[in-house]
């Protein structure tokens, strides 16, 4: 068998300047691991994993934890889940924002789909996030409090988390492109008493004026005891009320003391799940779990230094959010987007990652697509001179995207694929500055993350079988809990119902004879056709080069009669005749995996619905596919065009002839 070649190797030079190998020389020099090579990448891991604890307390004496109570012991209880770390532990994570860049580094950049730009430097942040701390105690918050927000992507919502955390509240944030009625829907689970609102955001070259929803809100949340308004996207915001307030009057007033400490495990933010096929979930993590995440995602597998420009298209509603503004520990300037990542053109993105000499880029394996189909060369057409890595996630990114990459952006260029999610507000594989790059895979686990394929009935897979990812150890920025679960239930549910004391993930994966990671889709999305198990992301990969493919969505239904319907849902990109697209659509996917993945019919359609975060919605598509009530099975709040959920509907109820 010909042995693979990896399309990208780390620059030996390099490689001995980056902070992953300073940190593995630190180990060895402290004598707290043995490493006969600090640039060997699959030692260090393994490392990592057989001793988490001793690994953990590495991480946080290497980052210089700033403990004002220093901790009894790394991990008391070694189990999952209730793994205790670092009990008797004091900080505060707001602090640890504040320490690293200096007074005139810019900390935050906001820039407009319009080109507007607006910053402030690490010396402003810290006296704004002072000023909104001594706010929000002199309204009465207390640690523990809820503080929500409803804003787009904006510098004011960075200052307010911080001050949030610096005064132990507990911080949870939906974007303003939610309906005032889903944000609730999140946001009053929680009994916030302050709510911070903007007034609108751009998108596709329109303002979004969203006071009526902001006001509406107010009244959905009961136990709401004062909101401060901000003016986002140019639009007045002003307070009306005696129980509101300006963001100016925040600004104006007296400075708190330095951050309070709490706990290890003083909860930090509340996540919430898509809530696409239910009520979203609460998923609460900690203060010191976050901060320790957060130095190994950022600080060793993106090799992130202070003075670089670090920038993640996100939205306040994806996790990469809070991940974004944890750039702030590494004293680097973060960069917020208002706005389409398509707008005006398909090098938007690529643009601002020119202008601002970004260092660290982050986008979704759809923006790469997009950017391919388009024809961009944003490598020849723009500077680009300053960035080391594109991270790449959200959903599985194909091997004809890294073939684009090196071609028409950089082949220098790493192009690190990676996944975790909010369950740890961080990652389970990733790619580092050591690992090579390999079309279509995940370069390795991620440091701390034992990262294993089980089968179904548990028991590791072989090498090059698909089965469930699974994490054998625990780690610190798993959830504490997940709101309004006093027992613990819907966790263990969530994670541990499958394979007792072991973590589930739901995705399916392989492990190949290389150490890397292949994510073919949600397990609980598996095609199981004719007893052989599929991955969605091997058709999607299949079809990614194809510029007539806009977008396209695969799910398999079992059927009540025993039979079996595999349909592959398209949004065709131009005006080509259908039957010689479907008829291509098929052809790629025979040449490029087998006639097994080949769908039992290619259905053509103007758009396609999505998460908030512009996931693919298989599983509930599935289940209203299979009959069921899509009142029940999704909500439609949660879902970016309900229009397009609509169209498939109707799709799928004329193929059953329902009314």
């Amino acid at each position: 068998m010909t042995a693979i070649e990896p399309s990208w190797l780390p620059d030996p030079a390099r490689v001995q300047q980056t902070r992953i190998v300073r940190f593995a020389q630190w180990l060895v020099g402290q004598g707290r691991a043995s490493l006969d090579d600090v640039t060997d990448y699959r030692a260090l891991h393994a490392w990592s994993v057989a001793s988490p604890g001793d690994f953990w307390a590495a991480v946080a004496d290497f980052f210089g934890v700033d403990w004002e109570t220093p901790p009894r012991c790394a991990l008391a209880e070694h189990r999952m889940p209730g793994a205790e770390w670092f009990p008797g532990g004091t900080l505060n994570f707001g602090r640890h924002l504040l320490r690293a860049g200096d007074d005139d580094q810019d900390a935050v950049i906001l820039v407009a789909e319009t080109g507007e730009r607006s910053s402030i430097t690490y010396g402003e942040l810290r006296a704004q996030a002072a000023a909104v701390a001594g706010r929000l105690r002199g309204l009465g918050v207390a640690p523990g409090d809820r503080v929500a927000a409803y804003l787009p992507n904006c510098v004011e919502g960075v200052v307010a988390f911080v001050a949030t955390a610096l005064v132990g509240a507990v911080w949870a944030q939906t974007g303003l492109d939610y309906a005032a009625p889903s944000a609730a829907q999140r946001m009053a689970q929680l009994s916030p008493r302050v709510l911070i609102t903007g007034s609108g955001y751009r998108f596709g070259g329109k303002v979004h004026d969203r006071r009526d929803d902001a006001r509406q809100l107010r009244e959905l949340l009961p136990e709401l005891r004062h909101t401060i308004t901000v003016e986002t996207a140019g639009l007045t915001n002003p307070a009306d009320g005696p129980d509101a307030s300006t963001w100016a009057e925040a600004l104006a007033a007296e400075p708190a003391a330095d951050g309070l400490a709490v706990g290890f495990d003083h909860p930090l933010w509340v996540l919430f799940t898509s809530g696409t096929t239910g009520r979203p979930k609460g998923v609460v993590h900690g203060h010191g779990g976050v901060l320790l995440e957060q130095l190994v995602s950022p600080g060793l597998h993106m090799d992130l230094r202070a003075g670089d420009v670090f920038f993640w298209f996100t939205t306040p509603n994806w996790m990469m959010w809070n991940a974004q503004v944890c750039g702030l520990l590494h004293g680097a300037t973060i960069v917020l987007y208002d706005g389409r990542p398509t707008w005006p053109g398909p090098d938007a993105l690529w643009r601002l990652v020119a202008d601002l000499g970004v260092a660290v880029f982050g986008t979704s394996p759809g923006y790469l697509e997009a950017s391919q189909r388009a024809g961009l060369a944003p490598g020849r057409e723009l500077g680009l001179s300053a960035l080391r890595l594109v991270g790449v996630t959200g959903s599985v990114l194909p091997g004809t995207a890294n073939a684009w990459f090196r071609e028409h952006v950089s082949p220098q260029v790493q192009l690190g694929s990676m996944s975790g999610g909010t369950d740890i507000v961080g990652i389970f594989v990733a790619s580092a500055p050591t690992t090579p790059v390999y079309d279509g895979e995940i370069s390795a686990p991620a440091l701390g993350a034992a990262v294993q394929v089980w089968h179904p009935e548990g028991g590791r897979a072989r090498v090059g079988v698909p089965g469930e990812m699974v994490i054998t150890e625990p780690m610190p920025s798993m959830p504490l809990h997940f709101w309004d679960d006093p027992d613990g239930q819907k966790l263990r549910d969530t994670y541990f119902d499958m394979f007792p004391g072991v973590w589930r993930h739901g995705d399916l994966t392989m492990m190949t004879e290389r150490g890397t990671v292949v994510i073919l889709g949600r397990s609980d999305a598996t095609i199981n056709r004719h007893g052989v198990r599929l991955g969605s992301a091997e058709i999607y990969a299949a079809i990614s080069d194809l510029p007539e493919v806009a977008d396209a969505l695969v799910v398999g239904v079992e059927e009540p009669d025993g039979g079996y319907w595999l349909p592959l849902f398209v949004v065709p990109n131009g005006d080509g005749r259908p039957a010689e697209l479907v008829s291509r659509i098929r052809r790629h996917i025979v040449e490029r995996t087998s006639p097994r993945h080949v769908p039992d019919e290619v259905i053509l359609l103007p758009s396609l619905p999505h998460t908030k975060t512009g996931k693919r919605l298989e599983v509930p598509v599935k289940r209203i596919l299979q009959g069921a009530d899509p009142e029940r099975v999704i909500d439609r709040g949660a879902v970016d065009d309900p229009a397009a959920l609509d169209m498939l509907i109707t799709s799928a109820r004329e193929r059953r002839r329902e009314p």
